[in-house]
C-alpha cells in the first residue's frame, strides 16, 4: 500500500504559478510511477503529466504541455507539479497517483489515488 497526499493547491490570479506537492508514504515511492489528474465541476477526470520511478522520462497532456512540469525527488519521497502561466480553465481539483505502470497513469487508472487539492485561478 501506499498513501498519496497533495498540498499547495489554493487561489491565484490568471498568470500566476503554484507549485503542488505529493507526499508519499508506505510502499517505496522510488518503486512506482506517479503522475498528476485534474478534474473540475461537471467534468471528467483528466490525465496532466506523469514521470517514471527513475524520473528520467515524463508525459504530458497536450493542454498543460510547456506550462506545468513534473518532478520528483525520490530521496524525500516527495512529487511535484510546477504550473506556470495558470489559466481560468485551469480551475479544479488536482490529484496526484502512482502506480507500477506508466501506461496505467496515462490512461488513468492507477493503484493509488491522492484526495485531492482545490485550485482556483481567478481571472
Amino acid at each position: 500500500q501506499v498513501q498519496l497526499v497533495e498540498s499547495g493547491g489554493g487561489l491565484v490570479q490568471a498568470g500566476g504559478s503554484l507549485r503542488l506537492s505529493c507526499a508519499a508514504s508506505g510502499r517505496t515511492f522510488s518503486s512506482l510511477a506517479m503522475g498528476w489528474f485534474r478534474q473540475a465541476p461537471g467534468k471528467e477526470r483528466e490525465f496532466l503529466a506523469a514521470i517514471i520511478r527513475g524520473g528520467g522520462s515524463t508525459r504530458y497532456a497536450d493542454s498543460v504541455k510547456g506550462r506545468f512540469t513534473i518532478s520528483r525527488d525520490n530521496t524525500r519521497n516527495i512529487g511535484y507539479l510546477q504550473m506556470n502561466s495558470l489559466k481560468p480553465e485551469d480551475t479544479a481539483v488536482y490529484y496526484c497517483a502512482a502506480d507500477q505502470s506508466l501506461h496505467n497513469l496515462v490512461v488513468i487508472a492507477p493503484g493509488y489515488w491522492g484526495q485531492g487539492t482545490q485550485v482556483t485561478v481567478s481571472s
